[in-house]
């Protein structure tokens, strides 16, 4: 009897031991981005979210509306979940599942999401009137896929996802991420300007601050497409913190988005990395 009651007891102080365990160790919080504009609220995840501030960027250095941005968003969603994925029907593959045998380019350029966006958009813009023309109606011309009226069922997420990440929308775009190591300043610069063209960013050791031309609000739709492209990458690239137009994030605080920093100017957006 006494032996039961040992044993007993000694499981009761394990599941309590468990439970305080379980009770004091916080779950680690999930990683995703989210955008807001109107009432349209979209959640992705953080490749989603990198691929779709990456096409918004190159748009941007081709100097492409922001309908252009949203056909592409709207393709990518409905071909791949904004996903550069290695499969598909045949012989597509990538983003746009573009494909080798219809002349988009071998397999192994398709799968860089550079060329990949860059051919989506040399398409599109063959297509008379693509800035007037119904998303799915524009999407289908450049893709001709067997299902066009698909593409409309993407076409509000991407249109304040396109918003967002062509600058338009400020503030309106954050990730939540775990906050990671020190990143390399030049790796960034390098990235951004990879991404948008030349800035001519200033790298420090710990932080790249790039200097907005022009004046009143095309800098400021400059600048909030730079500071929501830098948060949508945050973690690949390991930024720390993003300042721009009296708004700052933070990855240790990811979680309450963008907030209110008075010594973020509009004139430049600065990127910490530590």
């Amino acid at each position: 009897m006494r032996l039961r009651w040992v044993i007993f007891s000694i499981t009761v102080l394990a599941l309590v031991l468990v439970a305080a365990v379980v009770v004091v160790q916080k779950p680690e919080r999930g990683e995703f981005c989210t955008v807001r504009v109107g009432g349209t609220f979209a959640h992705v995840d953080l490749e989603q979210g990198q691929w779709a501030s990456l096409i918004a960027a190159i748009a941007r250095g081709r100097e492409l509306p922001p309908r252009a941005v949203s056909i592409a968003v709207a393709t990518a969603f409905q071909e791949s979940k904004i996903h550069n994925i290695d499969y598909g029907d045949r012989d597509s593959v990538g983003l746009f599942q573009q494909r080798p045998s219809q002349g988009w380019g071998t397999r192994e350029q398709i799968m860089d999401p550079h060329y990949a966006i860059g051919r989506f958009y040399d398409a599109l813009v063959e297509v008379d009137d693509f800035e007037s023309m119904e998303i799915t109606k524009a999407a289908q011309r450049v893709q001709r896929s067997a299902y066009p009226g698909a593409y409309a069922a993407h076409e509000d997420d991407a249109r304040a996802l396109a918003s967002a990440l062509t600058g338009f929308s400020p503030a309106a775009f954050t990730c939540q991420i775990q906050p990671g190591p020190t990143g390399n300043p030049q790796s960034v610069a390098d990235d951004i300007e990879t991404a948008f063209g030349t800035l001519s960013p200033s790298v420090g050791d710990s932080a790249v601050r790039i200097h907005l031309r022009g004046e009143g609000s095309d800098r400021r739709i400059r600048g909030w497409a730079i500071a929501h492209y830098a948060v949508a990458n945050a973690k690949r690239l390991h930024v720390s913190r993003v300042t721009f137009d009296g708004r700052h994030w933070t990855a240790a605080q990811s979680p309450d988005g963008w907030q209110h920093a008075s010594e973020a100017p509009s004139s430049s957006v600065t990127i910490y990395l530590n």
